[in-house]
């Protein structure tokens, strides 16, 4: 009888170690990074039986099948498999007409931008194709002094973390679109390995940082005030040893006197661990403690937005914090830093800027107020995910 008992333990550890189990791995942060860079995609790996009716539709399961087979004939050669795993025109095409029949169920859970279905998985797609060749392959990255990876082309280092990103991504993960297709949880996996988890950081930032704000947004007459906010861009540091630059500290000195004055309810705080590239200390999170410890400014009145690296997306993500906290986006917040910043934003320049990086204008600049006070009215176009820079979506 043992030796039967026996039997039966081994058979069913192979049975689990052979993948014939159902149940999988759950991974936190990859969930969090997953929804945040791809959120349609992710979505529909949330769903089974979305995913099941994907798996069926004819010119879907074709493309499919096709790429499967063009990962499977790589064998160990990694290159192979990461140019396997890219999404080619045709390919993206079959994606969207897929999606095409599922997208009330997709706009009704909020997840489609002001421009479309087919536009935001173009986006999620062309995000994909990034990651993999800037992580994989070694394409220079949009920001190359504070982006990329961890090591550099050719390195054992970035052999070790590309091999071990398509392991990882060979995992089965829980809630991931992984049935569907794995670049999603290859692009992440490549981002894990390299150590750039920016845009997971902070997955609960409206119920922990920013609750007491969202709290007192509820209670806001906003009719009370001349502006919604006072956006604060970073600026800087530009050591990992300094916690706050210069140019932050009179950022907040700026926007405190601002507060004081009764020109708006809430002060934006925005900026991520941009600078240096190894930055330890997040600008967002270090502009608040000042707020509070320095200038008295109370919490209920400070809003974080800790992802941003660059003024553009400064902008954008404050735009995106407005929108979570109800602000009327048809009045005008105030962007309030020193003036070369302010004078760039300013500039013909800056719609060009925002055009060729982000796609969009998130926004419009109105009227010079002082050499520090700007104007701006959000867009709501500032709600459009952008995976295509994955530390700052």
């Amino acid at each position: 009888m043992r030796f039967f008992s026996m039997l039966l333990g081994v058979a069913a550890t192979m049975a689990m170690l052979s993948g014939t189990a159902s149940a999988q791995y759950s991974d936190r942060t990859m969930e969090t990074l997953s929804s945040r860079l791809f959120p349609v995609l992710s979505a529909v790996g949330q769903s089974p039986e979305l995913v099941e009716d994907l798996l069926v539709e004819d010119r879907l399961a074709e493309v499919l099948e096709r790429r499967t087979e063009r990962e499977d004939t790589c064998a160990a050669d990694q290159d192979c498999r990461l140019q396997a795993a890219l999404w080619r025109e045709g390919e993206l095409a079959a994606m969207q007409s897929a999606l095409a029949s599922h997208a009330d169920t997709l706009e009704g859970r909020g997840l489609i931008a002001d421009d479309g279905l087919p536009a935001a998985i173009a986006r999620e797609i062309a995000g994909i194709n990034e990651i993999i060749h800037v992580y994989g392959l070694g394409k220079e990255p949009r920001y190359p002094a504070i982006d990329g990876p961890s090591a550099s082309l050719g390195s054992p280092a970035h052999d070790l973390r590309v091999r071990m990103a398509l392991n990882m991504a060979d995992v089965q993960r829980e809630r991931s679109v992984q049935q569907l297709d794995d670049s999603v949880e290859l692009a992440l996996s490549l981002l894990d390995a390299h150590q750039r988890l920016d845009a997971a950081g902070f997955p609960d930032l409206d119920r922990t940082e920013n609750a007491a704000a969202m709290a007192e947004a509820g209670s806001i007459d906003w009719n009370d005030y001349p502006y919604t906010a006072l956006i604060v861009p970073g600026g800087g540091p530009y050591d990992s040893t300094t916690a706050l630059e210069a140019s932050g500290k009179y950022h907040v000195r700026l926007a405190a006197e601002r507060y004081a004055r009764g020109l708006a309810p809430l002060i934006i705080v925005s900026g991520g661990y941009a600078h240096p590239r190894d930055a330890g200390f997040n600008e967002a999170v270090e502009m608040r403690r000042a707020l509070i410890e320095r200038h008295g400014v109370p919490a209920e009145a400070i809003v974080i937005e800790p992802f941003a690296r660059h003024t553009t997306t400064n902008l954008r993500n404050a735009g995106r914090r407005l929108m979570a906290l109800s602000a009327p986006l048809d009045r005008d917040a105030l962007i309030v830093c020193q003036d070369r910043q302010s004078n760039n934003i300013e500039a013909p320049a800056w719609e060009e800027r925002n055009a060729r990086e982000l796609g969009y204008q998130p926004g419009t600049v109105g009227r010079r107020i002082s050499p520090n006070d700007l104007e701006y009215r959000p867009s709501i176009t500032a709600a459009r995910v952008d995976p295509f820079d994955p530390l700052d979506p």
